[in-house]
């Protein structure tokens, strides 16, 4: 028997990979000759990067850029393999992960990055949180060393920012650069509130590689740019703005929206998902050529999933809970989908299931915590309990 197991992270508790690896152990404990697929999965969110890599064998990359605040920091990243190994009776391997381009790094593979990692809103103190003035250039200083590696298809998720800057900061990094009224450039690692000094954008000395990549951003939410579902108004209290900051913010996204309308005849104001990251969104699809994308789709496609999916006789996906939302692009719905299409009957293993939650395309699905067993039980053994859960539900799906 063939089993892909394309799990998501246990958010604060287990990794996509040591879930991927708890569950390989209980189908193993059943099946000791199944041979499985491991192919951690992530929807863009934190924990992407590590997922990917190890969904296709790649490697990781570190930069030294500049943080929220502007102050040097190590930060990681990953392109993404082209390994093929073929899975052996008993043996957790790579099958049919074949992505992005050949070679070796530097030949053209494709770069995932998670904003997070240079301009996450962890990196900042709470006492210094203040979206007026963090900026996403250390996320642009990642995407030029990815090219300066040889990446020509980028991945970017873009959660957990500490940044309401529209992306202009990120934009600077790569060469954009932001005048004020008096034809002077404005300050390099603009945060949100420098955008307001903006009075023209020169695209001209953006890094010419720029032009010939291909940049997918995995966003799935599909907040506007500006206005009370804006990412000033949604996020910008969680990363230190007051409802006085929040309003200079909105306006000052607004300004933009209007500049990008004007010089580069594109309106990402009420595009869906713009405000995603305080604008990076936005910004990415103005200044870079992305596409705003649903994360789990984009991860897929990456890790080739529809064609291991179809080397598979049982698929097990997972993730921390399945709830009302799920079914809106979270990743166990993103494979189950995948294995709906590949005629491939999937099992979905999580922490928690609400009562609300959908779950009708899953052929079984079981919780950690369930019984006598605790959410504090389940977050204090989560992996021998997912072991535990896995083996239990394969013994009552092979006994049907």
């Amino acid at each position: 028997m063939r089993v892909i197991i394309a799990p998501d992270s246990f958010k604060e508790s287990l990794s996509a990979i040591e879930v991927a690896n708890a569950m390989a152990q209980g189908v193993l404990d059943v099946c000791p000759n199944a041979t499985i697929d491991s192919c951690p999965m992530a929807d863009g969110g934190e924990g992407t990067v590590e997922a990917m890599v190890a969904a296709t064998g790649g490697e990781f990359l570190t930069a030294d850029v500049f943080d929220p605040l502007g102050a040097p920091i190590r930060a990681r990243y990953g392109l993404l393999g082209t390994t093929r190994q073929a899975g052996l009776p008993g043996e957790v391997g790579l099958m049919g992960a074949q992505v992005a381009g050949e070679g070796e790094a530097g030949g053209g593979q494709t770069a995932v990055i998670e904003m997070a990692a240079a301009s996450g809103l962890h990196l900042v103190p709470m006492d210094k949180r203040d979206p007026r003035v963090t900026t996403t250039f250390g996320t642009g200083q990642l995407i030029i060393d990815a090219l300066d590696h040889g990446a020509t298809d980028f991945i970017l998720g873009i959660g957990g920012s500490a940044t309401n800057d529209c992306g202009t900061g990120c934009a600077q990094a790569l060469g954009v650069t932001f005048v004020d009224e008096n034809g002077e450039a404005c300050i390099c690692g603009l945060g949100g509130g420098g955008v307001a000094d903006i009075a023209g954008i020169d695209m001209s000395g953006r890094d010419p590689r720029m032009a010939g990549i291909k940049m997918r951003v995995a966003c799935d939410v599909t907040n506007p740019l500006t206005g009370e579902k804006g990412a000033s108004a949604v996020y910008g209290p969680q990363k230190g703005a007051t409802p006085e900051i929040v309003e200079v913010l909105d306006n000052n996204l607004r300004h933009l929206a209007h500049l990008v309308r004007t010089e580069l005849e594109m309106d990402v104001e009420h595009l869906p998902g713009a405000g995603a990251a305080g604008g990076l969104g936005a910004g990415l699809v103005a200044f870079a050529g992305a596409k705003l994308e649903r994360g789990v789709e984009i991860i897929s496609e990456a890790v080739n999933l529809s064609e291991r999916m179809s080397q598979a006789d049982l698929c097990i996906t997972g993730e921390g809970k399945l709830d009302s939302q799920s079914a809106h692009g979270k990743t166990a719905f993103g494979v189950a989908e995948a294995a709906e299409e590949a005629g491939v009957p999937v099992i979905c293993v999580v922490g928690a299931i609400d009562e609300d939650a959908s779950h009708d395309i899953f052929v079984d699905s079981r919780a950690l915590v369930e019984g006598d067993v605790t959410v504090a039980q389940a977050m204090a053994t989560p992996a021998p309990l997912l072991r535990e859960r896995v083996a239990q539900v394969l013994k009552d799906y092979l006994a049907k």
